[in-house]
């Protein structure tokens, strides 16, 4: 089992409810695209800082990972990361990633509980 985040470019949407609609539109045309699309240099730069804290899951020191798919980049698409992380270490790395991609100026989107993240 895993826990999933959403972090993309653009506006903070104003509720939870057009944040679910954001988030679909972005899935629908980026992660069910039939050509794969470069992360935007945003979302690399997030990754690369994310990858900074805590190590890729195909590095050697894997059990200290708490994303659940590697490598992390590859879960990027466009202006889009949608990752899935441990289920036992949701808690620790998923607040870790709502504050960098604050930091980073990017939406952090929770679909599990449908809630944009602060």
């Amino acid at each position: 089992m895993s826990y999933d985040l959403a972090v993309w470019e653009g506006d903070r949407p104003a509720s939870d409810e057009l944040a679910e609609d954001a988030f679909q539109a972005l899935y629908e045309k980026y992660v069910e695209a039939e050509e794969p699309i470069p992360p935007s240099p945003r979302i690399a730069a997030f990754v690369a800082a994310l990858l900074a804290r805590w190590p890729d899951i195909t590095d050697n020191d894997s059990d200290a990972s708490p994303w659940a798919s590697g490598p992390l980049i590859g879960e990027a698409i466009g202006p889009l990361l949608y990752f899935p992380m441990v289920w036992s270490r949701a808690d620790e790395a998923s607040s870790f990633a709502a504050d960098l991609a604050k930091q980073h100026g990017l939406i952090c989107y929770d679909p599990q509980t449908g809630q944009l993240r602060p």
